[in-house]
């Protein structure tokens, strides 16, 4: 009987670990989307905002700039300001980046 004690006390620790991995490896996912997103807008014209019929280049780079920053400020992506900035990023990426995209190269077949 002693060695499931020995194991049931071991199973907090290991759960920790886990736990720090997984938060580790969210927070690179949000860094990496984030990057994505300001690089991106970084690299667009500014002309073609406008087109589109959203906020204009500079309030989407401070917004997808100011997300990456407070992730990296913060090292967290599961705290309330995390999940914002990554929010942010994900509507650039998936609604204003394919919006440009049509807008520089026409509709798409997809």
């Amino acid at each position: 009987m002693p060695k499931l004690l020995y194991m049931v006390d071991a199973a907090p620790l290991f759960y920790m670990d886990v736990r720090s991995s997984i938060d580790y490896a969210l927070l690179v996912v949000a860094l990496i989307i984030e990057a994505f997103a300001f690089i991106n807008c970084l690299t667009q014209r500014s002309d073609s905002f406008g087109a589109i019929g959203t906020l204009s280049k500079g309030l989407w780079l401070v917004m997808t700039g100011g997300a990456l920053f407070v992730t990296v400020l913060s090292l967290s992506a599961l705290s309330l300001l995390g999940f914002i900035a990554l929010t942010v990023a994900a509507v650039y990426l998936l609604d204003v980046r394919p919006a440009l995209r049509d807008a520089a190269d026409g509709p798409s077949s997809w």
